[in-house]
């Protein structure tokens, strides 16, 4: 194992480790793109301090700002240095106009789909400012209702690397949608990455039925729950070491104790988070960070180590921030 300090990359842990960054690097060749295909929210983000009061009023700070796991992980990997990041995402009518003005000012290419019976789909997030951790309420509304008629080959253009949020694995037409353009992309020779996105939806959908979904998936990005979860195994190290045997390259995030690399069932780095640069104020969107610090390192080069280290570095900086992007000029 390679221990990695959150501000330095270090050199490939192993041979099997060199194979992993060649093949999440050298196969994108000239095409520099990152697809993002997944959900766009609107999210309202309530902070309070303590426990909610049942049947009265409760103090807090509420916003609606722009989130969804799939969403925020393009706006990071933009953060990141990723020049030409596109997300593909279907919104209910009510609200493109502002989602794509949000990701544009983010840096991000929209490719969003409007639903005419839909409503974007909404998620409150209840924020404890004594602990920075968050309670979710998922309306999915037009998310899941995205289907294999809404994917063109043509959107993977000059991509080099596509990343599907796992939220499109809860319902069967984004699950199917999620294969198509997985099937599309490894037929044109473009690596896919994943997110496991709710441990609590996973529960629900069944980790066969989610491990049969994911077949072809290069890089699988889970947190530790995520990790438990698929393997049943209790410490994230084994997860991690198990879950490689099955795709080629893994990055297991443990919040603030960092990240775990793992290839060909061995954990090949341990990678440490840095401090916050601020205090915590919402953890809402640091695996999302993470994810797209990652896939932006991934595709300038870095090894899996090294993708890692860029990854808790977002982590580190979302956790500063309400909601679960990076803070732009509106």
């Amino acid at each position: 194992m390679t221990d990695a300090s959150a501000g330095a990359e270090t050199g490939p842990a192993s041979g099997a480790a060199d194979q992993a960054a060649g093949a999440s690097s050298g196969t994108a060749g000239a095409r520099r793109a990152l697809l993002v295909v997944g959900d766009v929210v609107t999210d309202v983000v309530a902070r309070h301090r303590g426990p909610l009061a049942p049947a009265t009023d409760t103090a807090a700070e509420i916003r609606t700002v722009p989130g969804g796991a799939g969403a925020n992980a393009a706006c990071w990997a933009a953060r990141s240095g990723c020049a030409d990041v596109r997300v593909l995402g279907r919104v209910g009518s009510d609200a493109l106009a502002w989602h794509e003005r949000r990701l544009r000012h983010a840096g991000v290419r929209p490719l969003l789909i409007a639903d005419p019976a839909a409503p974007t789909a909404t998620v409150v997030s209840l924020v404890d400012t004594a602990t920075a951790e968050r309670t979710f309420l998922t309306d999915s509304g037009a998310v899941l209702r995205i289907s294999p008629v809404d994917w063109d080959p043509a959107f993977l253009d000059g991509v080099g690397r596509l990343h599907l949020s796992g939220y499109l694995f809860f319902a069967d037409a984004s699950r199917e949608l999620a294969l198509t353009a997985c099937r599309s992309a490894l037929d044109a020779g473009v690596p896919v990455s994943l997110d496991p996105a709710s441990a609590g939806f996973l529960a629900e959908l069944g980790v066969e039925r989610f491990l049969a979904a994911a077949e072809g998936v290069e890089v699988l990005l889970p947190n530790a729950d995520e990790a438990r979860l698929l393997t049943g195994r209790a410490e994230p190290a084994e997860a991690a070491a198990e879950l490689s045997r099955r795709f080629p390259l893994v990055a297991v995030t443990l919040g603030a104790s960092g990240a775990l690399v793992a290839v060909a069932g061995e954990v090949v780095a341990r990678v440490a988070a840095p401090p916050p640069d601020a205090a915590a104020v919402d953890s809402t969107g640091a695996g999302d960070a993470f994810t797209g610090g990652f896939l932006a390192a991934l595709l300038a080069g870095a090894d899996p180590a090294g993708a890692a280290t860029a990854g808790c570095r977002a982590g580190a900086e979302a956790v500063t921030v309400v909601g679960g992007r990076p803070p732009v000029r509106d």
